[in-house]
């Protein structure tokens, strides 16, 4: 299955030197990425990465950035969100039959190559995708929640049945 934003770079394309690649999603790939992520629109999708041979493989860094609108998920109200997110990643040969590595801090995400290609298009419309916030909420959301009789967090705590109390003793 082909990604609906791929960006392929063939292994033998690649050098030791650092290359700058910048990329972005075409209107018609911006509106299959937003059918995929589940958002109402991805309005923007760019991504300039630094691509280079390392012994480990082949290491990408550099930048996505992007414009969607998700829906809050309590009123479905759109909702604009900007994605800013720095990108590691280290494409390997292969993942499998070898041992767990433990990675320090500074370490790449690894990714397996596959098809003797690595997909930058692909690696760009995931970060936005882990960028996301999973439940979005519009500043009505609570208020909305509350007249469906959902309390908030505040409310389970001790201290805030208790403040509930006190408020309707008061008549507010």
């Amino acid at each position: 299955m082909t990604p609906e934003f791929s960006r392929p770079e063939r292994l033998d394309a690649i050098g030791e030197r650092e290359r700058e690649v910048r990329i972005a999603a075409d209107p018609a790939e911006r509106t299959a990425l937003a059918a995929r992520f589940g958002v109402l629109s991805v309005d923007r999708l760019e991504a300039v990465l630094g691509v280079r041979r390392e012994a480990a493989g082949i290491a990408v860094r550099g930048r996505v950035t992007g414009a969607v609108v998700q829906a809050c998920s309590v009123t479905a109200v759109p909702l604009p969100a900007s994605i800013d997110e720095p990108v590691a990643l280290l494409f390997v040969e292969t993942l499998e039959g070898q041992e767990e590595v433990e990675l320090d801090a500074g370490a790449l995400d690894t990714v397996e190559i596959e098809g003797g290609v690595i997909d930058l298009g692909e690696a760009a419309a995931e970060t936005m995708a882990l960028a996301l916030d999973p439940f979005p909420r519009s500043p009505d959301a609570e208020a909305t929640l509350r007249e469906a009789g959902v309390v908030g967090d505040d409310e389970h705590r001790p201290l805030g049945a208790l403040q509930n109390l006190k408020s309707l003793l008061e008549g507010r």
